[in-house]
C-alpha cells in the first residue's frame, strides 16, 4: 500500500465475503465461501490494486471463509495465487485463530503486533468484531449497518502499529466489492 507520507500506516478492514449457510454452530468455521463470495473476494482485491492498497502483512481469521475470501483477494490483487505476482511483492500472510470470533479490542491487539517495518496491513475477519474495530479506530466514521460481507474500510494512522488506539486511525475510504 503505497502513500504520500512514509509515516503513515494503513490498515484495510475487510469483512469476509459471503459464505454458505451453515446447518449448526459447530460448523460455522467450516463454512465454504458462496459462488457470490468468490466473486465478490476477487473484486475486492482488483479494487485494492486499483487503489495502489497492496498490503504487506496480511492478518486472517483461520475459518474456511476467511481463507478463501484472502485467497480470491489475492487472485484479484495479482490475478494469480497469493504467493505473489506481477503487482507487487508477496505479503507476509499470518492466519490467526484468535481473529475468530474476536472482540475489537482482541482484533487491535493483533494489529498491534504487526511488524514495525511494514507500512500496510489487511486484516480479514468477522462481524461483529470487525465492524466494531472499525468503529473504534474512527467512531465519526460509523454507519449503522457496520461493514456488509467483501466491505473493505481503509484506516490511517501516523502512529506504529504498537501505538494504535481509540478514535487513532480515521477512516479514509470503504468499498463494497458488489457495488
Amino acid at each position: 500500500m503505497t502513500d504520500a507520507d512514509p509515516d503513515t500506516r494503513t490498515l484495510v478492514l475487510l469483512r469476509h465475503a459471503k459464505a454458505e449457510q451453515g446447518n449448526d454452530a459447530a460448523d460455522d468455521a467450516e463454512r465454504p465461501l458462496s459462488a457470490r463470495g468468490n466473486a465478490d473476494a476477487a473484486a475486492a482485491g482488483a479494487w485494492l490494486a486499483h487503489q495502489g492498497l497492496l498490503p504487506d502483512v496480511v492478518i486472517c481469521s483461520t475459518a474456511r471463509r476467511t481463507r478463501q475470501t484472502w485467497h480470491g483477494v489475492a487472485m484479484g490483487m495479482t490475478g494469480s495465487p497469493p504467493e505473489g505476482g506481477p503487482t507487487g511483492p508477496r505479503p507476509t500472510v499470518r492466519y490467526e485463530p484468535g481473529a475468530y470470533d474476536a472482540h475489537p479490542e482482541e482484533l487491535l491487539s493483533l494489529v498491534r503486533t504487526v511488524d514495525p517495518a511494514a507500512r500496510s496491513a489487511l486484516l480479514i475477519a468477522h462481524n461483529p468484531g470487525i465492524s466494531l474495530l472499525s468503529a473504534l479506530l474512527d467512531p465519526e466514521g460509523v454507519n449503522d449497518e457496520g461493514l456488509r460481507t467483501a466491505e473493505l474500510a481503509v484506516h490511517r494512522c501516523s502512529l506504529g502499529w504498537g501505538e494504535w488506539s481509540r478514535a487513532g486511525a480515521p477512516l479514509t475510504a470503504r468499498h463494497t466489492a458488489r457495488d
